[in-house]
């Protein structure tokens, strides 16, 4: 029998509602692919009253949503600790995305009861290669507190962001996560926003990752994380070929929220004023015009029209001038769940 765990597709469920709530957009490390865009997303760290009236315009209690905190670094908001509190009293299943600082000891003022996922991010199996891309020392931190955090009872994942710089030690992860006992990894695919979108040609990094490295490593990491125990996610990226495509705007509900009171549907769509809606006088207003919401039902060969409007340079095409491969929504994950005795 073949001990090949086998990759599913997570489609998008009618009803799906994911709320990714940036609280504040500093943060002490300076990430060479950070996507925060202070122009667009704002400076500002919002006081925990507007946290919670913004939180109301998005609970639902009679219907699961997930919300994700984030930054910047979340963990510098000194409220943190009573917005996980607050966002478990609406029903929110709620996860921290956080570099692994955990400032204002977190762990000491939250339950594993109340914070049902805290999610480090990490992007190389050692310093030498987690460190040149997110600064120096942080790959000892972030390990450490890892390991404080498994060990105080909190359910733990590690997202590492896949680019040209650390494709080549990703089947590396799988051994290191077991070790320090996290549950989750979520592999991502490098975006061409933010600093990795603004690098000039003389200094430019090699961030993309082609279609056919990405496919010959990417799912087979997956299947030895899962063979360790942990559930793996990871974006789709490139459809089958007679995959249907489906985008999470128009099937799903997801709200990206930035604290100058932004709120995206398609998170490629966030370095540009193009949002569906905004947050004012702490109501949420639908904007109309020919906003990110308006191309979601368009059908082009490429898939993604998002992805062909603001990262082209991400689609190759055969000779013919057709796609060498059609790019899911960005939202279209795939995983595979460990296979418990």
């Amino acid at each position: 029998m073949s001990n090949e765990l086998i990759a599913r597709t997570v489609g998008f469920q009618p009803g799906e509602r994911n709320v990714f709530f940036h609280l504040l957009t500093a943060c002490n490390l300076a990430c060479r692919h950070c996507y925060i865009n202070p122009a667009q997303h704002g400076t500002a760290t919002l006081p925990l009253a507007t946290v919670l009236e913004w939180l109301k315009l998005f609970a639902r209690p009679e219907r699961q949503t997930n919300l994700i905190l984030l930054g910047g670094e979340p963990t510098l908001h000194p409220d943190l600790a009573a917005i996980i509190k607050a966002a478990k009293s609406m029903r929110f299943t709620v996860t921290v995305d956080s570099n692994g600082y955990l400032f204002h000891n977190l762990l000491d003022h939250v339950t594993p009861q109340e914070l049902d996922y805290l999610s480090f991010s990490l992007d190389g199996p050692t310093a030498e290669v987690n460190d040149p891309i997110r600064g120096a020392g942080v790959f000892a931190i972030c390990t450490e507190n890892i390991r404080k955090a498994v060990a105080s009872g909190f359910a733990t994942s590690v997202i590492y962001t896949v680019s040209g710089l650390n494709i080549a030690q990703l089947h590396r992860m799988p051994s290191l996560l077991a070790e320090l006992g996290v549950r989750r990894f979520f592999i991502q695919v490098i975006g061409l926003r933010g600093n990795s979108a603004a690098s000039k040609p003389a200094t430019a990094v090699n961030w993309q990752v082609e279609p056919e490295q990405w496919l010959a490593v990417v799912p087979r990491v997956a299947q030895e994380a899962a063979r360790l125990g942990i559930h793996v996610v990871y974006p789709k990226v490139y459809l089958d070929r007679d995959e249907p495509f489906q985008c999470a705007g128009i099937v799903a509900e997801n709200f990206f929220i930035f604290p100058n009171g932004r709120v995206y549907q398609c998170p490629l769509c966030e370095d540009h004023p193009i949002h569906s809606f905004s947050i004012e006088d702490n109501r949420l207003i639908s904007r109309e015009g020919l906003f990110e919401n308006r191309f979601f039902p368009l059908t082009i060969p490429e898939g993604c029209v998002m992805n062909r409007l603001l990262q082209p340079d991400n689609i190759s095409y055969t000779p013919d001038g057709t796609p060498a491969h059609r790019i899911s929504c960005c939202l279209l994950k795939q995983e595979i769940r460990p296979v418990h005795s």
